[in-house]
């Protein structure tokens, strides 16, 4: 389910794991690397520093060879519940300029909801295109743990 704010994106998905199982898959880079990323595509690296103020790096490969790298900053972590980082893409024809992804993580007693708010976008061309992009990604998350529960 999404929703459309002008130039603020909001994805949610109900994940069949519990939360901090859910929190891992989102913030160790093993397990960012077998979903974080469009159906498309693959994540050729991930590289995470989980603390206020470290960086995150996410090198995605696109099923036609371009690399996309994700790049940020955490701001906020408050295992298993709420992550707040930056958001912007390192090579320059990508770039949308620092955007802010809060992920919010709700335990339903057996199941998570994940809710991602993306803002700060320049404009509704750019959060259209990551709103596809997240779409799928959550895609590949709920189907890591499809069989899980």
């Amino acid at each position: 389910m999404s929703t459309d704010t002008g130039t603020t994106l909001r994805v949610s998905r109900l994940i069949n794991a519990d939360p901090v199982t859910v929190w891992k898959a989102w913030t160790e880079a093993d397990h960012l690397k077998q979903w974080s990323c469009p159906e498309s595509a693959t994540v050729a690296a991930a590289e995470v520093d989980l603390s206020v103020g470290g960086k995150y790096r996410l090198r995605m490969r696109g099923a036609e060879g371009k690399a996309h790298t994700a790049v940020g900053t955490y701001r906020e972590i408050t295992p298993p519940r709420r992550l707040v980082y930056t958001w912007d893409w390192e090579e320059e024809d990508s770039r949308v300029g620092e955007t802010l992804v809060t992920v919010e993580f709700t335990d339903l007693g057996g199941t998570t909801e994940v809710v991602l708010t993306h803002e700060l976008f320049p404009n509704t061309e750019a959060k259209a295109a990551h709103e596809q992009g997240w779409t799928s990604c959550l895609n590949r998350l709920e189907q890591l743990f499809a069989g899980v529960g």
